[in-house]
């Protein structure tokens, strides 16, 4: 029989482990890490945008693993800068 999963609990706070898990996404597009804006607050859903200044705002998303969403990443920072 098998194990109930447990249902995913919402990330409350970007931790080192979810910056990390972005900087090897944004690092192997070769993007410098300093033209990233990473609250420190989650949302749902997470997004990245352009902003003003020309840097992109990654925002994690609060419902889905980290793991899952980076994936996702590369698409969404394309659309972000219009590529």
């Amino acid at each position: 029989m098998r194990a109930k999963e447990a249902p995913t609990v919402p990330l409350e706070v970007v931790t080192m482990k979810e910056i990390d898990a972005i900087f090897a996404v944004t690092d192997a597009l070769g993007i410098h890490r300093e033209m990233l804006v990473i609250p420190l607050g989650p949302a749902s859903p997470g997004r990245v945008r352009k902003l003003p200044s020309g840097k992109l705002e990654i925002v994690v998303d609060a419902l889905h693993p980290i793991e899952e969403w980076v994936r996702e990443l590369p698409k969404l920072i394309a659309a972000a800068r219009g590529t």
